[in-house]
This record gives structure tokens, sequence and C-alpha cells, in this order.
């Protein structure tokens, strides 16, 4: 017979009951059941293209299945098609100037639905005040494209954030295209005016809605308020560098950065506020110092989830299709800080766990591509790249 094992004391100096044990395997419990689990899964990654300089988006060009083509942005300014094979072309001609400093230059990139009759494509950038003022702002542009040319054509600028500032941070610029044509944009709150997320005319630490050729959608929110900017379609935001559309509810789902932890994930909700620099869990830089008034408030719409400490997220896509069964309807997120994938299963709009996949990758863009694989955008300085996960 095995000798009975001691009892180790409880830390207060007495042996434990039934009931301490009790207590403590109910406590156990209910960390289990109210954290989300965080695991660190590996995943198998194959190069398709090397030698990007800051990738920050990309885009499939229609026939992707059978030529593998893509669009991709670098943040200096330029725009190239990826072959199939990993070629880069050389930069494509006819971009307005953009101010490539900080976190500013050419971001996000997208085809209109309708690219294959009209060839608009539309990017985001940081734009230069005109000559002899200071500033700049997140704008988009669109222009008609023409690859044996390698050049866009009768460019022009349908959305420019106002007011322009002194700041080389928080520009957001993701682009989403609604079922109804309309076109979602984030934009950040460029940092130094962080206050301007929580009012109505400013464009900055917003998501604004606009028509393909930037007109105001009248349905918007505060489209007939006196003294609010017309696109504007939820506010409260920081910087939000992730978008993308709820395969079956179409809602636009969203994350943005916070400062110290605070990150959060969130449904931009039609003229609902968001909450931030009032209500958030992020603290001020350095010091730790509290943001705002506390963590909620009646009137501003709760995070899905957030990140403390932060993991910086940049680009987001919705799972679907049978390459990944085993991820059918999750959230993918790509996470700079974090240098990897946050994976999240949801349940309705509650994320119920969440899986970490370490890559050692500042990972700036995920998307699915019409051959129903996954690709994600690393962020590496000159060395960026363009990998596909593997099923």
């Amino acid at each position: 017979m095995l000798a009975r094992r001691a009892r180790r004391p409880l830390a207060w100096g007495r042996f434990p009951t039934p009931l301490d044990v009790m207590r403590h395997l109910l406590a156990t419990l209910a960390l289990i059941l109210l954290a989300p689990q965080i695991a660190a899964q590996p995943l198998r990654l194959t190069s398709v293209a090397s030698g990007l300089e800051n990738p920050w988006s990309l885009a499939f060009l229609p026939g992707f299945e059978k030529e593998g083509r893509m669009l991709v942005t670098e943040r200096p300014g330029r725009l190239r098609v990826v072959e199939r094979d990993g070629r880069l072309s050389a930069p494509i001609q006819g971009l307005p100037p953009v101010v490539a400093r900080g976190q500013g230059g050419l971001l996000d990139v997208a085809l209109h639905p309708g690219f294959e009759s009209n060839q608009w494509v539309y990017w985001s950038y940081a734009e230069p005040a005109p000559a002899g003022r200071s500033g700049n702002s997140t704008a988009v542009a669109r222009g008609r494209l023409d690859l044996a040319a390698l050049a866009v054509k009768d460019v022009q600028v349908v959305f420019r954030q106002a007011p322009k500032v002194d700041s080389n941070a928080h520009f957001g610029s993701r682009l989403v295209f609604a079922p109804d044509g309309t076109l979602f944009i984030t934009l950040g709150d460029r940092y130094s005016r962080r206050d301007d997320a929580q009012t109505l005319d400013t464009h900055h630490g917003k998501v604004v809605r606009i028509t393909d050729d930037g007109g105001v959608p009248p349905d918007n929110p505060f489209a007939k308020r006196p003294g609010a900017l017309p696109e504007i379609w939820s506010y409260g935001h920081r910087n939000l560098q992730g978008a993308t559309l709820h395969p079956t509810s179409g809602a636009l789902w969203v994350h943005e950065h916070g400062p110290q932890g605070g990150d959060e994930l969130n449904i931009a909700t039609r003229g609902a506020n968001h909450g931030w620099p009032v209500i958030t869990q992020g603290r001020e830089y350095g010091t730790g110092m509290k943001i705002g008034d506390g963590e909620t408030r009646a009137d501003v719409v709760p995070a899905l989830t957030t990140w403390v400490p932060s993991i910086s997220p940049s680009g987001m896509t919705f799972v679907a299709g049978d390459r990944y069964p085993a991820w059918r309807g999750q959230l993918l997120v790509g996470a700079l800080k974090a240098r990897g994938l946050a994976r999240l299963e949801l349940d309705g709009t509650r994320v119920v766990r969440e899986h970490r996949h370490e890559l050692d990758l500042r990972v700036r863009d995920v998307r699915q591509g019409p051959d129903g694989l996954l690709y994600v955008l690393s962020d590496d300085g000159s060395d960026g790249r363009i990998w596909r996960i593997e099923p």
C-alpha cells in the first residue's frame, strides 16, 4: 500500500478542509469558463512573395484562382502587382503624392465591387496639405487600373479627412465596401487630437461612409444634423487598422489600437459612440495613468473584447469555406506587437475563446483569397512578405 501524501498547509497556516478544496475547485472552474482560453498553436506558412518594403495591404485581382495576381501596397508610396510566382512588378504610375513619415504613407487598397467592368481601384494614403500649408490627413483616391501600362488613370480623390494636422500617427485607413455599394473608411484620431474623437465636427477618430464617387449617402446617421460632418457613421474610435464585414449579418466589425493596453474589437454601430478617449481600458504611455472616466458608460457601446496587454491589432478577416473546416466562422486578427495571429471563436457576437498563433512576424494584414486560402502580410522593414497559411 502506498504511503499517504501529507497535506500541505494553506497560505494562512492551516490544513485545507473539504470546503476549502471545493471553493478552490469552483474558483478555478469559474476562471476557465469566464476567461478566453489562449493556446499557442503552430501554423505552416509558405512564402508567396518577398522583398516588400513595409507592405500594408493586398487585394486579389479577378481570375486569381487561375492567374494568382494580387495588388500590394508599400507604405513608402508604391503600389505593385504580385505575380503567381512571387515576382513584383515595377511600381504602378499615376498615384498622387503621399506623406511617407511615421505611420503615414500608402496604406489600404480595395477593388470596386464592379471592378471587372469599370476597373476602379481605391487606395487610402497620408495626403500632404496644399503647397504653402502644413499638416496632413488620411485621404482616399480611386483610379482606373490599366494593367498593361502599369498605371492608374482618371484619378479622383473621393474623400479627405478634415481637418489636416501636423501628425505622423494614427491614420486608420481600412477600406470596406458594403453590399449596397457604399464605402466604409476607418480614420484614426491623429494621436494629438484624441479629444476630437468625441465631437462630430471633425473626421478624427471616426468611421465614415461614402458613396463610391465620394458622395454622402442620405441615410447616414448625421447627414441632416446641423454642425455634424455628414460622412460620419460612428465615433469615439482611436486608431482602427482592421475592418471586415460579418458574412451573415453584413455588420462592420472593426478593431482599434489602445494605448498601453485597451485594444478593442467592436461592431461599428450606426450613429454610435464607441468611447475613446472617455471610456477605455487603455493607460497613458509611460506613466500608466488612467485615461477618461472609466471602462463603461450607459451611452457608450461596449467592446466585444479587449486586449490587455496590447497586441497592436492590424488586419482582420472572417474564415469561410471548406479549406479550414475547424476554423469556419471564426475571426482572424493580425498582431504587430504580439507578432502573429489571434483566432477568435464566436457565439454570435460573443467571443468564446481566443487562440494565439505565434509566427514571429509583424502581421499587418490577413485576407482570405478567392481560392479559399488565407494570406498574411508581414511588415518587417525591407523584407516584408506575403505568406500563405497552408490548410
